[in-house]
C-alpha cells in the first residue's frame, strides 16, 4: 500500500531507518518512534486531527513555523526543540520524510557513539568512489 497521509509518509520514513521502533505507550491513539530508546518522532490524534510531532533544532523550528502554516511548536512538548505538523494537506511528502530523517539524525547524534546506528554526519550521502 503506497502511503497516502502526512502520517503515513512519517511512519512510512520511520520504518526505514535503521534501529527506529514503533511503540504505543500511551494508547492506540499515539505511536512513539525511538531509536534506540529515545523519541524521535510521534504520531498522534490530538485532540482534534492528527499531528506528526518531531524533533527540530530550535533555529530549524523556527525558520519552519515561519515559513509553512501547517507547523506549529509541539504538540504537547517543548516548544523550543519540538515542531508538530498538521494534516492540513499543503504539506509535500518529500518535506516530511526530510523533516523525519532530521529529527532521527539529532536524536543519534545525543546517543554515545557505541550505541548509533548510523554515523550522523555521513548518513545519506553516497558513498564515496574508491
Amino acid at each position: 500500500m503506497t502511503p497516502t497521509t502526512l502520517q503515513e509518509w512519517a511512519a512510512a520514513r520511520a520504518d526505514e531507518l535503521p534501529g527506529s521502533a514503533p511503540e504505543q505507550p500511551f494508547g492506540p491513539d499515539a505511536t512513539v518512534y525511538k531509536v534506540r530508546g529515545k523519541m524521535f518522532l510521534l504520531l498522534s490524534e490530538g485532540s482534534t486531527e492528527p499531528f506528526v510531532t518531531l524533533k527540530a533544532k530550535p533555529a530549524d523550528a523556527t525558520t519552519l513555523r515561519e515559513a509553512f502554516d501547517d507547523i506549529i511548536p509541539g504538540y504537547h512538548m517543548n516548544k523550543r526543540h519540538w515542531i508538530s505538523l498538521r494534516a492540513g494537506g499543503a504539506l509535500e511528502e518529500a518535506l516530511v520524510r526530510d523533516l523525519v530523517t532530521e529529527s532521527y539524525l539529532l536524536v543519534v547524534e545525543s546517543l554515545p557513539r557505541a550505541q548509533r546506528p548510523v554515523d550522523p554526519s555521513t548518513f545519506g550521502q553516497p558513498a564515496a568512489e574508491s
